[in-house]
């Protein structure tokens, strides 16, 4: 009997131990700042303390009852243009007016690593996109809907491309070709435009790194026409599986049709998403999703300009100055000397999509003019939540972000713990109205002013080129300015 005690006993003490332990790990680090306070031209900063295990807290998703809506902001509305839909992710509309959607999910790959630890965190992950609703079977389809009769909701609904689909999502057109982004490929399809169906099958146009961890590909044509713009995300959150497995990705390619060539445009961006031209200066803008484990109010998503060549640190650096010390890979010389600090945060952990800017003949009103509008969709590892909302960044007559996120669309959240949904993506209507994407619910949001006349055309800023300057032999102003420093004269 004795040693069926001490059996029991040595049980009883560990499963205590262990439910400690669990209950300890679930508890996870609770947020000292408030959203708005890590969002903006100039956010707070906490001190990083990296966690072993990630904070996690994840919204059920519930869906919207018949007549439910998220609360949009004063002077505007918001309906249902169109439900029912499984997944919908990107969001593109065609010059005829016809809004195009992708129905996708993650691919099923297997490039995490092979070891112990991504086993783990790809169960962990597993369990946890699950209750947030996101698995299963990729529909891999691209939706036409079209609002024939001008009514405010698509009462036509055509599956126009689904062979050749892998986990599709960035979507475009130009000059009848339709080019949609898989995970592992850019791929062209043959599509006039008002047609029920593409007419021929895809041709690869580029290879991709394939999906893992972050595998949504957003493309995005260039003003002219000329490049096509591809975001590709990360497989880590910090380089930990090798940053040969890294190849390739954190980055935006340039596609440039006439050479048929692509180029690596701007790196060390974790997972950019949300790609669109600057009405202002015409320069190419995106959302980035920056990395975990630093805490509930570390590190915080961004909107910034994307130059050429330019690099925002990533696995190493965050926010210009950030040394990542978790990062075993060697980080590349004189790497602090040249990466750039993002334009605005979007605040920790909402996890920042699609993205557009205000267009000529949008219908958002006056509150709404000049700016962004990016769709958060929403934290599973802060407490307590954030995003799961619509924003606006204002900017000013430079095109430069000011002020902090004002909201569009919120009330996703139910207060219990639960969501609604989830917006993911923005888009353009025909009639100027913004379409959002719901994908967890399965809905297409249409948000207006209905009082709103169409916005008048952002003038594009225009520079003056420098005066031109004789050129001249250094050598001479070298020269004096020794011979006055023996002297012993004062150098203007």
């Amino acid at each position: 009997m004795a040693f069926f005690r001490k059996i029991a006993i040595a049980l009883a003490v560990f499963i205590v131990v262990t439910g400690a332990g669990l209950w300890f790990v679930s508890r996870g680090d609770t947020a000292d700042l408030s959203v708005e306070e890590v969002a903006g031209k100039d956010p707070v900063l906490q001190e990083a303390d990296a966690q072993t295990f990630p904070t996690v807290q994840v919204a059920e998703p519930v869906g919207w009852a018949a007549g439910e809506a998220p609360t949009p902001a004063e002077g505007l509305e918001v309906v249902r243009f169109a439900e029912g839909l499984e997944h919908p992710r990107t969001l593109y509309t065609l010059p005829n007016g016809d809004v195009l959607v992708s129905l996708t999910r993650a691919p099923q790959v297997d490039n995490a690593g092979g070891g112990v630890m991504d086993a783990i965190k790809g169960w962990i992950a597993e369990r946890l996109l699950t209750q947030a609703g996101a698995t299963g079977a990729s529909p891999n389809q691209i939706v036409l809907l079209r609002d024939a009769d001008g009514n405010g909701t698509a009462e036509v609904r055509k599956v126009i491309a689904a062979e050749g689909l892998d986990s599709p999502s960035g979507l475009a057109w130009t000059d009848g070709t339709l080019y949609v982004g898989n995970h592992n490929a850019v791929m062209a399809f043959p599509y006039a435009l008002g047609a029920d169906a593409v007419s021929g099958k895809g041709t690869k146009v580029m290879d991709l790194a394939p999906g893992g961890g972050h595998w949504m590909r957003n493309l995005k044509l260039s003003p002219d026409g000329k490049q096509l713009y591809v975001a590709v995300g990360s497989v880590s959150n910090i380089g930990e599986s090798g940053m040969k497995l890294e190849e390739g990705r954190a980055l935006i390619w340039e596609y440039d049709f006439a050479t048929k060539r692509q180029r690596q445009f701007a790196a060390g961006l974790r997972n950019p998403n949300g790609l669109d031209f600057s009405p202002w200066s015409g320069e190419l803008w995106t959302t980035v999703n920056e990395r975990d484990m630093l805490g509930s109010d570390l590190v915080p998503d961004y909107l910034t300009n994307v130059p050429v060549g330019a690099q925002y640190g990533w696995p190493w650096v965050y926010y210009r100055t950030n040394r990542d010390r978790r990062v075993d890979a060697p980080m590349p010389r004189f790497l602090m000397e040249y990466v750039r600090k993002p334009e605005y945060a979007l605040g920790p952990h909402v996890a920042a999509l699609g993205l557009v800017f205000s267009k000529e003949g949008d219908r958002m009103g006056a509150g709404f003019a000049g700016g962004a509008f990016i769709a958060r969709h929403g934290s599973w590892n802060r407490k307590p939540p954030s995003g799961y909302d619509v924003v606006f960044v204002d900017f000013d007559e430079r095109g430069n972000p000011v002020g902090k996120p004002k909201p569009v669309l919120t009330g996703f959240l139910t207060g219990d713990g639960k969501t609604h949904g989830r917006p993911t993506w923005v888009t353009w209507g025909p009639d100027g109205s913004l379409l959002v994407s719901d994908d967890t619910a399965g809905i297409i949001w249409r948000v207006r002013s209905p009082s709103a006349a169409p916005a008048p055309a952002i003038a594009q800023l225009v520079g003056k080129p420098l005066p031109p300057k004789e050129l001249t032999d250094p050598r001479a102003a070298f020269e004096a300015d020794y011979l006055r420093q023996q002297a012993g004269q004062k150098i203007n």
